[in-house]
């Protein structure tokens, strides 16, 4: 695979670009010279726009080389979302890659308590939005997929699927979204579709950057930038092997070693968050 590799004429959609690890994703789509839609909940009419805003990151995948196109889209609503994918097939007539990354981290997420003491909502907001969002985007990328015999599918998802991470809630989302990529990646492997799950490390997203600390005991010197597993999606979707992937989970930190890429400072960073504040040996 060509580490650097241009992406001019992909067309990508990335959900929940406004903030986080799908910011970064859309950037670096962009730094390749995709076209991408961003879609997140918060929208504005300002002039330059207002940081957390789908005008905003489209405007920094315009400053990274490519072209960005915002999308007001609510996850939780299945017309605006197929209203979405119908826009992309008719100013697009294809679509190249789809980034599942809206979810809803809840204010309780690393309060330590356990889930019977939560609410309720703390499942919707993670299952909901982050699990049923990628099932439902996805099921309408397929059909444009399938007609190209070509796509890339990345699930945003977390080493949280395989062991104890936060909260139940969490955990079961995530294990969730990597069945779900395994069982998508079945039904569409005669189409020749790809589908694989992604594991970011400890990211230093903004909302870390604003709780540093608020979740004492874990060391953000070794932390991820938003942007490195976006290089990891650029990667996947530059290779033309991709397909041989299909089905699998893949922590970003090891696709850095396979396809030669570093965060944005130059470094690798540790990885899989394993062990989490307030997680004993007895739960390991």
């Amino acid at each position: 695979m060509s580490g650097q590799a241009g992406l001019e004429g992909t067309v990508a959609i990335v959900t929940g670009a406004s903030r986080g690890i799908g910011r970064g994703c859309a950037i670096e789509l962009g730094a390749r010279g995709a076209t991408v839609y961003c879609t997140g909940r918060r929208s504005c009419a300002g002039d330059p726009p207002e940081a957390g805003t789908v005008e905003a990151i489209a405007a920094e995948v315009d400053a990274s080389g490519g072209h960005g196109i915002s999308v007001a889209c609510d996850h939780r609503d299945d017309a605006a979302v197929e209203a979405l994918f119908a826009r992309v097939r008719d100013e697009q007539g294809r679509l190249d890659v789809l980034v599942n990354n809206a979810f809803i981290i809840p204010k309780e997420l690393a309060s330590g308590r356990p889930f019977w003491e939560l609410p309720l909502s703390n499942w919707d907001d993670m299952v909901d939005v982050g699990t049923r969002s990628a099932y439902a985007a996805s099921r309408l990328a397929a059909p444009m997929m399938i007609e190209q015999r070509s796509g890339l599918i990345a699930n945003i998802s977390s080493s949280g699927a395989r062991e104890y991470a936060w909260h139940v809630a969490y955990g079961v989302g995530k294990a969730a979204l990597d069945r779900l990529t395994v069982d998508m990646a079945h039904e569409l492997r005669r189409h020749r579709v790809t589908v694989v799950s992604l594991w970011p490390g400890l990211v230093l997203t903004e909302r870390n950057q604003s709780n540093l600390d608020r979740v004492p005991g874990l060391d953000f010197s070794t932390a991820e930038s938003l942007r490195f597993t976006g290089r990891a999606v650029a990667a996947l979707a530059a290779d033309s092997g991709v397909f041989e992937r299909t089905g699998r989970v893949f922590p970003s930190r090891d696709l850095a070693d396979e396809y030669g890429f570093t965060d944005v400072d130059g470094t690798l960073p540790k990885g899989p968050l394993h062990d989490r504040p307030g997680r004993t040996d007895s739960e390991a």
